[in-house]
């Protein structure tokens, strides 16, 4: 599977020629560098090594400053690996948005948005206890019971409950690339990609 490293830039739509108002996202694909090749004789696997993003040196640590020096290439921000590729790279290659093709279909990876500490309706669905009848106060977005009283006598592991939400890595599959623009660096694949504005996305084909 290959892959390039972006940057979601924001949502919009696009009317279709059959005259549909299709949602989707503006992503700022590459140029990525080639900054390690492994092989299985010196890392143990097969892996290609990209970087995406301009860093200053004097935020890069010396042992990075070495590794992209190998390349021929400035510091980058954002680092992924890829264990496949359609294609032989070689250290120091630019991989662009132009090994994408209209009409095909791709996998975004991102981080989704953090919300913080949440409650069961916010964080699960959940409906509710119910309305402000039969002397309940305020308990309109409480959870409700959470287990039995003699048996089991205990809480079941994975009971969802108000926590800590957002913040994950979410995969959306199947995203459909509806326009390319090599000269701009940008990509336009339909529907939505988890992650806030400028966050980076992994593209996978």
């Amino acid at each position: 599977m290959s892959g390039i490293i972006g940057k979601k830039i924001g949502m919009t739509s696009l009317y279709m020629e059959d005259g549909r108002s299709v949602p989707c996202t503006l992503i700022e694909a590459g140029p990525c560098v080639v900054t390690q090749v492994k092989t299985v004789e010196k890392e143990g696997y097969n892996a290609v090594q990209i970087g995406y993003g301009e860093k200053k040196d004097k935020h890069t640590t010396k042992s990075l400053l070495g590794h992209f020096k190998k390349a021929n290439t400035t510091p980058k921000k954002k680092l992924v690996e890829f264990r496949t590729f359609e294609q032989p790279l070689a250290l120091g290659d630019v991989l662009t948005v132009e090994m994408l093709e209209i009409d095909t279909y791709v996998d975004v990876v991102g981080t989704s948005k953090g919300k913080g500490f949440q409650g069961v309706v916010k964080r699960h669905g959940f409906a509710g206890v119910g309305g402000q009848t039969h002397g309940q106060h305020n308990r309109g977005r409480h959870p409700g019971s959470i287990g039995a009283c003699s048996f089991p006598s205990r809480v079941f592991k994975g009971l969802r409950m108000a926590g800590r939400t957002g913040g994950n890595r979410v995969k959306v599959q199947n995203l459909q690339v509806l326009k390319v623009y090599p000269e701009k660096n940008l990509l336009v694949v339909s529907g939505s990609v988890p992650g806030a504005k400028n966050s980076y996305v992994i593209i996978e084909n």
